[in-house]
């Protein structure tokens, strides 16, 4: 009998613990949680998978026995390839049902390696390479696709990789390359053909969470962890068999996989998969509200942006009272665009809160009970969460008092097993095993985590620490505003001052000017009043719908230089040009490429920059053309 849980507050998560985790998880791996979904009812469908928005009406449906038959084939056919526990299968796929059988089946027989289809080639060798990747499953040449195209320039250069797979495509067996159809059709799928005791603590899979080029961060996740995780959802989202849930986040992010993948197969549920590109499928946010009228799912889960574009679409008289809840995390949500989103669809929201490294969630409003608007909940069950201050090597000094502002720290069963290279581990547990998740917030009296930006995001402007949020709440309020993100921009007086980029509405006049003054009036703290609005055709984001806010501060960045060395141009350079991005040692680069004037020596220009710098304390370098 399947168990329900009421959960109005922490005293109801204090209540489930009362038991064991080990009592009430009784999978140890997610071959066992997998399988007890497919014996609740074998014959219920386990995936619909929508080719585009407009044929919703004609679903590939999959049950979840053919579902499990497909996992073990997938298995067995990794195994015959020489993937073993240690063994790592890496897959660069759209959203498909064979993205799923390459996941668990990648899982059962060895690790799982997912990566954004829409990084660069050289972006992937790297991850592969870190990974070691030993067989690699892409899409095959597809009209619109590059994603063959670029596993053809690198795969050859990824030293360990001994075969590739292409879904929707041929082989060619002379170069180690299968057609994933046709080869997973020659094995069977009743039962695995090959022995393995897949202990918790295995490693189950390596997700791709940033860094630097050449070396990227894969964090090591075991099988109890994304087990428990299931769990956890399970109890906050009341998620069960029958119920019927959207995907449309994209499958090598965790919570594609996870929230809206592996807890419905394991309790039995039911997964619409919203077209290969998800929500960046403009056919299905068209028809998103019909799309929930036929299949009556229970919740879906989203990012701020996907619930912005929503706010552009009329419901009309579509039924979406099958919807229990939305999901949104991944960033903070604007309380603005909660109210909004909430009058327009009637719909409820649980804001949450979680990350790669925590399996995918630590946090989220309390179904049930008290939701805090702008908050991102209490914590899970079997989960811990504190706040707290460091000291500026980053060594653990204090916790924090209700309401006070520190770093966010995590543990758990849910949580990782550290990064693949060494270098990344450095700095990230504090007291043993709490995770440190860079991120900044505070903790209320009944338990509710409010995030107040990253580390990073925080501006400090002349040792005042300004929360992008007091700016983008304002701004988010005034007509038109269709997206806000707050950075810092290099000062030579206070250190940073803050700006405000904008992305206003299709069609709309408002100026920078007219935005400024609305920012002087409603920005509640003078100094978080930002001194430049840029509006800008795009804010840039990241392939999962997250603001991404190093670009800004790069494009802020070189504003400021910009301006800095035009006098340069006055006697000695030709041309200045500017480059801001990611440096792996320094945090951030300044590139600065000098055209010189004809006599110009090069110490004089180096010099000259020097001087025109001083004031500023990030890491440059000079190049002459």
């Amino acid at each position: 009998m399947e168990e329900k849980f009421t959960i109005r507050g922490l005293a109801d998560i204090e209540k489930i613990e009362e038991v064991p985790y080990t009592e009430r998880v009784k999978e140890r791996n997610v071959r066992e949680l997998l399988e007890r979904g497919t014996a609740l009812n074998p014959d219920a469908p386990a995936i619909s998978f929508l080719m585009n928005g407009d044929s919703y009406e004609n679903p590939i449906v999959i049950t979840h026995g053919q579902l499990m038959h497909r996992i073990r084939q997938a298995a067995n056919m990794f195994h015959d390839l020489g993937v073993g526990p240690e063994d790592v299968v890496t897959y660069i796929l759209p959203n498909l049902p064979q993205t799923h059988f390459t996941l668990w089946g990648a899982e059962l027989a060895g690790i799982a390696n997912p990566i954004n289809p829409l990084l660069e080639a050289a972006t992937i060798k790297d991850i592969c390479t870190a990974a070691k990747t030993k067989v690699l499953v892409c899409l095959g040449e597809i009209p619109g696709a590059e994603i063959w195209q670029k596993v053809d320039s690198i795969r050859k250069d990824i030293p360990t990789l001994t075969h590739v797979l292409r879904v929707a495509g041929p082989t060619d067996e002379a170069e180690g390359i299968y057609g994933f159809d046709e080869k997973i059709d020659q094995y069977p799928g009743g039962k695995l053909t090959f022995e393995r005791d897949i202990q918790p603590d295995d490693i189950a899979s390596l997700y791709h969470t940033g860094g630097t080029t050449g070396t990227p961060k894969l964090a090591r996740r075991t099988h109890f962890n994304e087990v428990v995780m299931t769990f956890d959802l399970h109890v906050m989202g009341g998620m069960g068999k029958d119920d019927t849930v959207l995907c449309g986040l994209p499958l090598f992010h965790c919570n594609g996989t996870i929230v809206t993948g592996l807890t419905p197969f394991g309790y039995g549920g039911h997964v619409v998969i919203l077209s290969p590109m998800g929500y960046r499928d403009p056919s299905v946010m068209k028809n998103f509200y019909k799309i929930v009228e036929k299949y009556r799912p229970a919740m879906f889960s989203a990012v701020p942006t996907v619930l912005s574009v929503m706010l552009d679409i009329p419901v009309g008289d579509a039924d979406i009272s099958s919807l229990r809840y939305a999901v949104c995390g991944a960033a903070p949500l604007s309380v603005e665009l909660f109210r909004r989103f909430e009058k327009h669809t009637g719909m409820k929201i649980l804001e949450g809160y979680g990350l790669t490294e925590g399996a995918v969630a630590s946090a989220i409003n309390p179904k049930d009970g008290e939701r805090k608007v702008g908050s991102v909940g209490i914590r899970m069950p079997y989960q811990k969460l504190r706040i707290v201050k460091l000291d500026d090597e980053g060594n653990f000094e204090r916790n924090c008092a209700p309401g006070e502002i520190g770093n966010v720290c995590i543990s758990g069963p849910n949580i990782f097993k550290g990064y693949v290279e060494e270098a990344h581990n450095k700095g990230i547990w504090i007291e043993g095993d709490w995770f440190n998740t860079g991120d900044m917030g505070r903790l209320d009296e009944d338990g509710y985590l409010w995030l107040t930006g990253r580390t990073k995001e925080l501006i400090i402007r002349g040792g005042h620490n300004i929360d992008p949020a007091a700016i983008e709440e304002p701004l988010y309020k005034m007509p038109d505003i269709k997206m806000v993100a707050a950075v810092g921009r290099p000062d030579a007086h206070a250190g940073e001052v803050p700006v405000a980029y904008v992305e206003i509405a299709e069609g709309a006049s408002v100026t920078e000017a007219e935005i400024m003054d609305w920012a002087k009036k409603n920005v509640g703290e003078k100094a978080a009043v930002p001194k430049e609005i840029v509006i800008t055709p795009q804010i840039p984001l990241t392939p999962v719908g997250k603001i991404f806010k190093p670009a800004l501060r790069w494009d802020a960045t070189k504003r400021v230089y910009e301006k800095e060395l035009a006098p340069l141009l006055d006697d000695l350079a030709e041309s200045v040009e500017i480059t801001v991005g990611e440096h792996k040692v320094h945090g951030t680069i300044v590139e600065i490429k000098i055209k010189p004037k004809t006599g110009v020596d090069e110490k004089t220009i180096k010099d000259k920059i020097a001087e025109l710098l001083a004031r500023y304390t990030l890491y440059y370098e000079v190049t002459l053309a």
